[in-house]
């Protein structure tokens, strides 16, 4: 067993169980910011895991490049999505203000 299938072997199963614990998240939370924290968060360095888990795999730079690509892709979409979708909520009334700590976005 190579160096490249034991970085395989750990980084896979970890980067699983963090899309799992947030795929939970997201079912199980009961507010949609609770849900947006789960679902971008573990979800995102769920990915990252996969991906650096593939990478060993690879024969040469530009076959891993593209997953490179991936992960700065989901590096710079996923908070802005959730920002987005976050803040259409609080425009929209989607949000219960009772349940937020600080609310800087109140106006007063």
């Amino acid at each position: 067993m190579s160096f490249a299938d034991i970085v395989t072997a750990i980084l896979l199963p970890a980067g699983a169980a963090f899309s799992f614990v947030g795929a939970l998240g997201a079912l199980r939370f009961p507010d949609l910011l609770s849900r947006l924290h789960a679902a971008t968060k573990p979800q995102t360095i769920g990915l990252l895991l996969v991906l650096a888990g593939v990478a060993p795999q690879t024969d040469t730079l530009t076959a891993a490049a593209p997953l490179l690509l991936v992960a700065v892709f989901q590096l710079i979409t996923a908070p802005v999505a959730a920002q987005t979708i976050g803040a259409a909520a609080y425009r929209t009334g989607g949000i219960d203000g009772d349940r937020l700590v600080v609310d800087e976005s109140d106006g007063t």
